[in-house]
């Protein structure tokens, strides 16, 4: 049996909204000092819709990139924006080109031993969808006997659900598409994948409104990971501490949760 992780709460202002909350509420981070602080210099990618991606008008933006804006102001420091290739960031980081990467780099222990991150402002969660003319629901009480489920193969979400789909016939397909096809055109019951991906179909024209998402958030982070958040070398400590801070403030002012609205029409929560 698949059973859905637990969220915090959204804001109040936007409780009506699935808005995920990474911050502890007992703990209060204080802002280091920061006199003297020189430019920081963001690298991001600018081909990960809807986190990093070029606008209309050529500058980046995306969720992540309008974050980071935001804690810089927040801050009250000066920072640029600067697009490098995705497999580039991390070196270009180590090799002093910037001082903090802004993209969707998962935190894993091979990211932690060569730099220091801040707590995760995201995570990618998964996700069951089902055919709004079904009744099917993925939930606690749902033990899945009988039910398909496409999966797409060698994901985490594959792994996931051999483990905990009791009684399902899983369906490993070769890409999201594929899946994602096979929910509407009815071959089978449920697709349990990454949540981002589905909620830009969910929301996009190809679904043309022929499904939806059934149950909760998947964060089991064995399966899925610890989210993602910002990278900075670790000699940068106090860089680190001040957008640990800058997040947890933005969260708390609301402003976490209207960029989030902005970037994600239908939330992957």
């Amino acid at each position: 049996m698949l059973l859905p992780a637990v969220l915090a709460s959204a804001a109040p202002a936007f409780a009506q909204v699935a808005i995920p909350n990474f911050w502890d509420p007992r703990v209060q981070l204080e802002k280091p000092d920061l006199t003297g602080l020189r430019t920081i210099r963001f690298l991001v990618d600018d081909d990960f819709p809807p986190l990093h991606f070029s606008g209309p008008d050529g500058s980046p933006t995306g969720f992540s990139v309008e974050l980071a804006r935001a804690a810089c102001e927040r801050l009250a420091i000066t920072c640029t924006i600067q697009v490098r290739r995705f497999d580039m960031l991390l070196d270009a980081l180590a090799d002093r080109q910037g001082d903090v990467v802004a993209a969707a780099i998962p935190i894993t222990v091979a990211l932690r031993d060569r730099f220091a991150v801040t707590g995760p402002y995201f995570k990618i969660p998964a996700r069951f969808a089902t055919r709004v003319d079904h009744q099917h629901t993925a939930s606690p009480a749902e033990d899945f006997r009988g039910r398909t489920i496409a999966v797409v193969a060698g994901t985490a979400q594959e792994a996931y659900a051999k483990a905990f789909a009791s009684g399902a016939t899983l369906k490993a397909l070769p890409d999201l598409g594929s899946a994602q096809s096979a929910l509407k055109g009815g071959e089978v019951d449920f697709v349990f994948a990454d949540g981002l991906g589905l909620s830009l179909w969910l929301g996009g024209e190809a679904s043309a409104g022929c499904c939806a998402f059934s149950g909760g958030a998947y964060l089991e982070s064995r399966f899925f990971g610890e989210g993602i958040g910002f990278i900075v070398r670790k000699d940068d400590d106090t860089l680190r501490r001040a957008f640990d801070y800058a997040l947890q403030q933005l969260w708390k002012e609301g402003k976490y949760a209207e960029l989030y609205l902005r970037f994600f029409p239908v939330s992957p929560f």
